[in-house]
């Protein structure tokens, strides 16, 4: 999961209308994606609040259908809108994994110590996670997120990560 704002977690967006009777198709940041379906209330950026009354996978992608949203005009209103849920919503991570929205932000050293950056986003390769990693001069890295081999040490509280990369002064 992905951008944390106000202490709430972007986890999906809503990305079309589905039938006429007010559902919606659901991108999801959740791993997996189905897990997006656990949720049952989510806010917008605006704070305002969206029960979702039920939902299910639809081939590759996700359909809900949200209480007061009742048909296909109701429903194409909600295009494009992110949805949140509060960060205590979700369960605490596991020993050795993280949620993409406190690896974001981390600035990022080699174990000589040299900063490269701060780490601008993550993207799902199926291998491993990457971490594309912004300098000062907005140049970028991409890095693979692989703890025990290229990621030495995450320290979330000190929002700091130590990665065995070699330094050098373009980008790779």
């Amino acid at each position: 999961m992905t951008g944390e704002r106000d202490n709430r977690l972007v986890v999906g967006e809503i990305r079309g209308v589905y039938g006429v009777r007010g559902w919606v198709k659901l991108f999801s940041w959740t791993s997996p994606k189905e897990k997006l379906l656990q949720y049952d209330v989510f806010e917008d950026a605006s704070g305002k609040r969206w029960r979702l009354l039920e939902g299910k996978p639809h081939g590759k992608t996700l359909i809900g259908r949200f209480e007061n949203v009742d048909d296909r005009d109701a429903a194409a209103e909600l295009h494009g809108t992110t949805l949140y849920v509060p960060r205590e919503s979700l369960p605490p991570a596991e020993e050795g994994e993280y949620y993409w929205a406190d690896i974001e932000g981390c600035e990022v050293f080699n174990t000589a110590g040299n900063r490269f950056g701060r780490v601008s986003y993550l993207l799902e390769t199926g291998a491993h996670d990457v971490m594309a990693v912004t300098s000062d001069d907005g140049a970028e890295t991409l890095m693979p997120f692989a703890p025990g081999r290229t990621v030495i040490t995450v320290d979330i509280d000190a929002k700091r990560i130590t990665v065995d990369w070699a330094f050098s002064e373009a980008p790779l």
